[in-house]
């Protein structure tokens, strides 16, 4: 279906026909002074008139001076919270006859999640969470049944952040696959083109009143789009990377980067893609035994630990590990980057450290 237009009340109308279809609507919404992926019900719920500020360990929300429902950058979480989420049991396992029974954990009322808003990196990094818990013969169960049934309404960026760096990855700020519909605010709060990305997308678009798009709204997308690569806070040079991080484990700047690394985690919290977790075990009072998966960080020292040594002491080794998988052996392992060039690492390190600051620092770029 060619791209059309809808104002205010037809994106309301697509929100209300998610909702009838059954689908649970997950979008920008204000909680906690952040703008975070929560439960919506329609476009009063949105994050109206509100921006954000992000630069290396810095994350405010301010008013706009217009009523955009999407003029803000990433936040503190992504649809991974939702698709998988912190905590996940596994199985669970009884005594039963002198035998012990195990039972794995089905999930067949799972939410039919229909995510709005989501932006090009986080489709990126969607489609990267699919190549590691799906794409092996190891599947994730639980992401599975979730990610199935996800409706995905995108926005395309047409405002860049300080932290963002999405072009220097291939990965913005234009949504190209991955959706169901992409919406590009052409007026803030009042018009929107959208176009469509499946059939079940175009189906649903045909479903509300909407106008055909004309020239002049679809140049309005292409300069909007335009604008946030203009406006990208960082850029990241990608050309030999991985050889870069591979082939200098012992450079200098890991040293410099290690005496101000906290090991909190913080970054691979936030990131969209990272996937680490361990285990946990709880017995019931009755005897039931459940294993749960939680998340987990290669910053912590336990992440590491072999005969109840870690073989990374270190926050200088902890981080150079980070660094040199996120974006160099994460290729080997999936074909792919680790990194969309959301910049959440960068807003949310404690003490500020920049993932495209170590990169260049590497380079010889800056001192």
């Amino acid at each position: 279906m060619a791209a059309r237009v809808i104002d205010s009340s037809g994106l309301e109308s697509l929100l209300t026909a998610l909702r009838r279809s059954g689908y649970d609507l997950i979008g920008p919404t204000v909680r906690d002074q952040a703008i975070v992926y929560d439960h919506v019900s329609g476009t009063d719920d949105l994050p109206r008139g509100i921006t954000d500020t992000q630069e290396a360990g810095h994350y405010r929300i301010e008013e706009r001076s217009d009523e955009s429902l999407f003029g803000f950058n990433a936040g503190p979480s992504s649809p991974k919270d939702h698709l998988y989420p912190s905590h996940d049991e596994l199985f669970s396992a009884r005594r039963e006859d002198g035998r012990i029974r195990f039972t794995a954990t089905v999930h067949p009322n799972s939410p039919r999640f229909a995510f709005i808003g989501v932006r090009a990196c986080e489709l990126a990094a969607i489609a990267i969470q699919d190549r590691v818990l799906l794409g092996t013969e190891a599947v994730d169960l639980g992401y599975s049944s979730r990610r199935a049934g996800a409706f995905m309404v995108a926005v395309n960026c047409v405002e860049a952040g300080g932290t963002c760096f999405c072009d220097s990855m291939g990965t913005g700020p234009r949504a190209t696959e991955g959706f169901d519909l992409v919406l590009t605010e052409v007026t803030p709060g009042a018009e929107y083109v959208i176009e469509t990305g499946t059939s079940r997308g175009a189906q649903l678009l045909a479903s509300i009143e909407s106008l055909p798009a004309g020239p002049a709204e679809e140049q309005r997308v292409e300069c909007g789009i335009s604008n946030a690569v203009r406006q990208m806070g960082r850029r990241m040079e990608t050309d030999g990377l991985q050889a870069l991080l591979v082939d200098n484990p012992e450079h200098p700047r890991w040293d410099q980067v290690g005496d101000r690394c906290l090991t909190c985690g913080n970054c691979t919290m936030a990131c969209p893609t990272c996937f680490c977790s361990t285990t946990e075990d709880r017995v019931t009072l009755d005897g039931e035994a459940l294993r749960s998966r939680r998340w987990d960080s290669c910053f912590g020292l336990d992440f590491s630990s072999l005969h109840g040594h870690s073989v990374r002491a270190s926050a200088r080794s902890r981080y150079r590990q980070w660094l040199t998988h996120k974006l160099g052996t994460w290729h080997d392992q999936f074909g792919m980057s680790g990194c969309v060039g959301c910049g959440r690492c960068i807003t949310w390190c404690p003490v500020g450290i920049d993932i495209t600051e170590e990169v260049a620092a590497m380079r010889g770029q800056v001192s």
